[in-house]
């Protein structure tokens, strides 16, 4: 059985993993603001700058390489976007699940010092009950640290693929278009 002071102790615990959890999505939605706040700041320059170029516009051709060099680095820069917005976003996930695993993990500890308690309390003739949950325990254990290592490879196979798509997408944005022929 807990004592109190046990169970006061492991309510502490909770409550800063709680604040904790608290302060890190506080801090991964201010760096959103921040991101957007930048990326809106930068937005308003570049339209200011590009309608006084408009305004000095003196023919159609002038305005056809005006727009096309005004839309070229857009792309760049929404691949550069979407790019800080998966690493806060990630970085972010990661700091949760890390510390879900450490509280999974001391949860875990916490089950096996209770099963390690009830069996050495258990009555005489109990010890294949004992080492039956035990052996589930230990069976269960083992299935959760599978699982836990298929969702870490999935999240690498998915970050790689999001880096090679933000890769290819910066290559193909940056890329030359061909001229057209009249």
């Amino acid at each position: 059985m807990m004592t109190a002071e046990q169970m006061i102790a492991a309510q502490k615990a909770n409550m800063e993993t709680l604040f904790g959890l608290t302060e890190k999505a506080f801090a991964g939605v201010e760096k959103m603001v921040e991101l957007n706040m930048a990326a809106a700041k930068a937005a308003i320059a570049e339209t200011q700058t590009q309608a006084h170029a408009v305004m000095n516009v003196k023919d159609v051709q002038e305005l056809m390489a005006l727009q096309a060099g005004y839309l070229q680095p857009l792309s760049e820069k929404a691949a550069a976007f979407s790019r800080h917005v998966y690493e806060i976003a990630s970085t972010t996930g990661k700091e949760f699940g890390e510390a879900v695993e450490a509280k999974a993990a001391e949860a875990q500890h916490s089950v096996f010092g209770l099963v390690d308690s009830v069996s050495k309390n258990a009555p005489a003739g109990s010890e294949s009950a004992v080492a039956m949950m035990k052996s589930a325990m230990t069976a269960s254990q083992t299935a959760i640290e599978s699982v836990q290592k298929a969702v870490k490879q999935a999240t690498e196979a998915a970050e790689a693929n999001m880096q090679a798509l933000a890769t290819s997408s910066v290559a193909t944005a940056t890329a030359k278009p061909a001229s057209r022929k009249r």
